[in-house]
């Protein structure tokens, strides 16, 4: 019913016959893939840092040091925060102190034995009772091991206490106060890099077939309409789920120095199918067997019009998407004057 409303004002009007070695003028239109041209549907996002990140303690405590301010430039390993724990640093010396216990044991263990293999060689010592020595000796050497991971462990406890900035940087928001208690995995602060943007859209799945990485989109800034779009391109495709109605993120890079952070923007995605026949939508029109168009052909060396079926599959903006039928890439096509032409009849193409 949709393509009857829609092409009920190309229906093909009966006229007299052409006089004998009359043309009828009209204008044409290439047959391109879907692809090619079709009015973008645009998706609304925000410019965003590419590189960007929400940091957090490990460990959790007091908020006892924030040196820096929102907005603030800070580089690379910069001290961000530091938190008051009193449970790390002594259970970082207990572990040292438990390392150090442990190999002053083992190298006692290890004196013993070397006495005892000198004294079992001349007969002193028995077999069984070096072996006992040995046995401590190598129990004691895993002990040593067990403290030493337990020591690494505390210290990075210890360490995790101190926020750095992974990456320089801007502040982009302080989420805790100094004094407030913060929890482990707690977001503390955020921190993005000025160095590139880009912007998440959310689009249909029947839209993911239609992009791919690498395509260059548009970006309009929805605050600065007159200017002109900015060229994108696509980095990141979500895959289609089962989800009935989910949207699906595409990730566009922005070239550098054209859109700050925080803008709202609109991608441009084309709504076409890449291996798919387009025609103008005013050259399709109703015929006795369904939908067809008036194809130019040759005649000798006058063009002369030919009615081909089509059968639509999706109207795109201006657009008439086919099924695959009898019309090729390249074909030219009737769209304006055709409610004068009649099968046969001879062409004037107007420019």
């Amino acid at each position: 019913m949709w393509l009857v409303a829609v092409l009920s004002g190309c229906s093909e009007s009966v006229s007299a016959p052409a006089a004998m070695n009359t043309s009828v003028s009209v204008r044409t239109a290439p047959v391109q893939l879907g692809g090619e041209r079709s009015e973008p549907l645009r998706f609304a996002g925000i410019v965003q840092a590419r590189q960007r990140a929400t940091l957090t303690f490990q460990v959790s405590g007091t908020l006892r040091e924030r040196p820096v301010e929102l907005g603030e430039q800070v580089a690379e390993g910069q001290t961000l925060a530091r938190l008051y724990n009193p449970g790390l640093e002594p259970a970082r010396d207990s572990a040292r102190a438990r390392l150090q216990e442990l190999r002053t044991q083992l190298d006692q263990a290890g004196r013993e034995w070397r006495r005892s293999q000198s004294l079992f060689e001349r007969g002193v010592v028995s077999e069984q009772a070096l072996e006992q020595l040995a046995a401590r000796r190598d129990a004691l050497q895993a002990s040593v091991s067990t403290a030493r991971a337990s020591l690494a462990e505390a210290e990075r406890m210890v360490a995790e206490s101190t926020l750095k900035a992974p990456f320089s940087g801007r502040i982009e928001a302080l989420l805790v106060e100094s004094g407030e208690f913060v929890s482990a995995g707690q977001p503390v602060a955020r921190l993005s890099s000025p160095s590139g943007q880009e912007v998440e859209v959310r689009v249909p799945a029947y839209l993911l077939g239609q992009v791919r990485l690498g395509d260059a989109v548009k970006v309009w800034s929805v605050q600065a309409r007159e200017q002109a779009p900015v060229t994108g391109t696509v980095v990141e495709i979500a895959q289609p789920s089962g989800l009935r109605g989910e949207l699906h993120a595409v990730l566009v890079n922005l070239p550098e120095h054209t859109l700050d952070a925080g803008v709202p923007v609109e991608v441009g995605i084309a709504a076409s199918d890449r291996t798919t026949l387009s025609v103008p939508l005013l050259s399709v029109m109703r015929s006795p067997s369904g939908t067809s168009v008036f194809r130019v052909a040759a005649d000798g060396d006058r063009p002369t019009a030919e009615r081909v079926d089509v059968a639509v599959r999706r109207i795109v903006g201006e657009q008439a998407l086919l099924e695959e039928g009898g019309l090729q890439r390249g074909d030219r096509v009737v769209y304006a004057g055709m409610t004068r032409v009649t099968p046969g009849d001879a062409l004037e193409v107007l420019p």
